[in-house]
């Protein structure tokens, strides 16, 4: 995984496109692995986020996050509960930027703001390649710091049990 993750930071410090980054992988609580194509999250059903950050307006289309954690197995809605209240989303980017999310704040019982894995801007348009293909949006979000750019993989990760 070190190497995998060192070839990403090598390839984006020196410009060379990655296969990889047109794909997102997703980990779920119990190791469940998916990787997404940009096509695959195309075909995923899309919401509309216009939100205000630092001063801009901003407008993003993309899937929920909590949709795809659920394609991995981790807990959403009633289910979300107990224990599952301490798991934490870890978003990494492909320069190593990473962002961490309690699993509680992607459930839409749980909070109204939206967090979306957004793969297209203002009209539909894909994102910038200094943005994506693919980017964490968090409404409700004063500043912009956990909308991760050029993003990689999502791990649902349980918290250890406190001694």
């Amino acid at each position: 995984m070190k190497i995998i993750a060192a070839a990403f930071a090598a390839a984006a410090l020196f410009g060379v496109p990655t296969a990889a980054a047109q794909s997102v992988s997703l980990t779920g609580p119990n190791g469940q692995i998916l990787t997404l194509s940009a096509a695959d999250i195309a075909a995923l059903p899309h919401e509309h986020l216009a939100l205000r950050q630092e001063g801009k307006s901003l407008s993003y289309e993309g899937v929920p996050l909590a949709l795809l954690l659920q394609k991995v197995g981790a807990p959403s809605g009633k289910a979300l509960r107990g224990t599952e209240l301490a798991d934490v989303v870890v978003v990494t980017a492909a320069d190593g930027y990473r962002v961490v999310l309690a699993l509680a704040e992607t459930d839409a019982l749980m909070r109204p703001e939206h967090i979306l894995l957004a793969d297209r801007g203002a009209g539909g348009a894909a994102l910038d390649p200094k943005e994506g293909p693919f980017r964490l949006v968090v409404e409700g979000d004063l500043r912009a710091a956990r909308s991760a750019r050029m993003v990689t993989s999502i791990v649902v990760s349980q918290l250890p049990a406190p001694h």
